[in-house]
């Protein structure tokens, strides 16, 4: 089993996985707007250049995205991808630039479950848990 995230955007899927790409070094794997769907699909006139669906690996898994017409649009909220990888320096570069032009919940510090964690929300509105595993338990 894998699972993986899929995030809907209001119209910036696209330039969020761009500060994704830069943020965790990969690049999307798939792309395709409104507009490349097969013609007689119902796509409203002004969503055609907007994001269909767009993936990108991340660890083991892929997150995915897109943009939601208006009328079936949410706020993003009530949950945080959490990422952890093993390099401080790496998390620390992540979790900058997830944060930049965000808003930061809990910096990155040492905690009792992690010698690095912080928490924070893109400037997309997605909120992001950062750090390093702890050792296992005792």
């Amino acid at each position: 089993m894998q699972m993986n995230v899929h995030l809907n955007f209001a119209g910036s899927c696209k330039e969020a996985f761009e500060l994704y790409q830069k943020a965790f070094k990969t690049k999307s794997e798939f792309s395709m707007t409104y507009g490349e769907a097969p013609p007689g699909s119902p796509v409203p006139p002004d969503m055609k250049d907007k994001i269909m669906h767009m993936s990108m690996p991340l660890g083991g898994a892929l997150l995915m995205g897109c943009d939601t017409p208006a009328d079936r649009s949410t706020p993003i909220g009530g949950f945080q991808v959490s990422v952890q990888l093993k390099d401080e320096e790496e998390v620390k570069r992540i979790y900058e630039a997830l944060s930049e032009d965000g808003s930061v919940q809990m910096p990155l510090a040492k905690t009792f479950w992690s010698p690095l964690f912080g928490m924070c929300t893109d400037k997309f509105g997605v909120g992001w848990m950062v750090g390093v595993p702890g050792p296992p338990p005792a």
